[in-house]
């Protein structure tokens, strides 16, 4: 499976793809509505916005519309909402795009037939993957599907995934985003699908974590590990010893609370990279007691960083552990502080 996943600009489909069951290939055109039921149809074009020339759905009242259904109609008219935009989002896109569809994803890309298929098998079993090892935390939603758009190049993936930032600022670059806003679904850039693994592990990881109000850096934490421990991959730019050295130098303070809050995995400086590493490194200890640690995920809260259910859960301090972590004197302006 990795190895056909990696061969993506090119490669035949081999005798292992020849066995699996081709997935579904929504080759229609895209509806002005879905109807379920006696209930009044959901038109689409009434309930979106054209942002950079993409489609941008209003979910909330596409999930007042299904809420409305009776409970057995619910699941489908969610899942037939997610491919009528699916299906406006291809043609936004342009010639070669494609919607494909397994038993629990969809794949919105324009690459090869057998590319699509190994994608769609690998976003399966990953799926599961995910829930038996964040067991007890992590969680895959009945009604939708997992959702992966490929964007084929920056400038259109960049375009897109502006709707999800604030207006004005920098924002750090990055080669994949999981995207809330009432349908969860993940993204990503065709020339970034040749390390699809760590993407797709990372990005469902986040979808599973979705339904918690957990902060930003322990979200990052456990998909970073997640990542790591599913697909193998552990980018290594630095030595471990020169990482250290790059933690010492740059957080005081100012810059922990940035990290609580979740304001520095936007940085563009080596603060980025710093936080998801911290990130990593605070997630894989506080790990080692898989039951605290879950107690601990399902009442942290980033309100306040977390901050109440490791004092609970874990008997700790966050600002002390962090210090302990890189070898730094503590002081209290380490802790989470919702002021701050």
């Amino acid at each position: 499976m990795l190895t056909l996943i990696r061969k993506l600009f090119g490669a035949s489909a081999g005798p292992a793809a020849a066995r699996e069951q081709a997935p579904a290939v929504h080759a229609v055109a895209a509806p002005s509505e879905v109807a379920s039921g006696a209930a009044p149809a959901f038109r689409i074009a009434a309930h979106w916005r054209l942002q950079q020339g993409y489609p941008i759905m209003d979910w909330a009242a596409a999930g007042r519309w299904a809420d409305a259904l009776a409970q057995e109609e619910q699941a489908p008219a969610w899942r037939a909402l997610e491919r009528a935009w699916l299906l406006h989002l291809r043609d936004a896109l342009g010639a070669g795009f494609r919607l494909l569809e397994s038993d629990n994803c969809l794949l919105l890309a324009a690459v090869e037939e057998h590319v699509a298929h190994a994608t769609l098998a690998f976003m399966e079993r990953t799926r599961k993957r995910v829930v038996r090892t964040l067991d007890g935390i992590a969680r895959v939603t009945p009604e939708g599907k997992d959702i992966l758009v490929v964007f084929d190049d920056e400038d259109s993936y960049y375009r897109y995934v502006s709707h999800a930032y604030p207006d004005g600022g920098e924002f750090a670059s990055s080669g994949g985003m999981y995207i809330d806003g009432g349908c969860g679904h993940f993204v990503t850039v065709r020339r970034d699908l040749g390390a699809i693994e760590p993407v797709i592990a990372h990005e469902m990881t986040h979808g599973c974590l979705a339904h918690l109000p957990i902060p930003l850096w322990l979200n990052e934490g456990l998909a970073v590990n997640t990542e790591q421990r599913l697909t193998g991959v552990q980018p290594a730019l630095f030595s471990a010893r020169d990482m250290h050295d790059k933690h010492c130098a740059f957080w005081g303070a100012a810059e922990i609370q940035e990290f609580w809050s979740g304001w520095s995995f936007q940085r563009i400086d080596d603060g980025n990279l710093l936080s998801y590493d911290l990130a990593r490194i605070l997630v894989a200890y506080l790990g080692k007691d898989w039951a605290s640690f879950r107690r601990f995920v399902l009442a942290a809260n980033a309100a306040d960083g977390g901050a109440a259910a490791a004092s609970e859960h874990l008997g700790a301090d966050l600002g002390e552990l962090v210090c302990a972590l890189l070898g730094q004197a503590h002081s209290p302006g380490w802790s989470p502080a919702a002021a701050a």
